[in-house]
């Protein structure tokens, strides 16, 4: 269990995922580059080996905003999407149900 304090520290955003690709040398990390609305960033995520960079293209996800950058293979993650273990566990991203403006904050 953790405080309601503790869970107001996450600062959870809707981006919308301008740009895609493959990262050399890996099998499932794929750079993102999104929109926060008035700022992009790069995440670096592990969903390669269910989703095509090309079909994540104007997507909109779910990310954890202020989460300390971290170094992935040589790149730079700015934060991190959220997803699902589907029924193989593998991964399944979380969107908003309807379009989102990107930067949204989710509450």
């Amino acid at each position: 269990m953790i405080k309601y304090s503790d869970l107001e520290k996450i600062e959870l955003k809707v981006a919308k995922i301008l740009d895609a690709e493959k990262i050399e040398g890996s099998k499932k990390l794929i750079k993102l580059r999104v929109s926060l609305g008035e700022e992009e960033r790069q995440i670096i995520a592990g969903i390669g080996k269910v989703y095509a960079p090309e079909n994540l293209i104007n997507k909109e996800i779910i990310v954890v905003a202020n989460l300390e950058p971290r170094q992935l293979i040589g790149q730079e993650s700015q934060g991190m999407l959220l997803a699902a273990h589907g029924e193989n566990g593998d991964p399944v991203i979380l969107t908003p149900e309807k379009e989102t403006p990107p930067g949204s904050q989710i509450s």
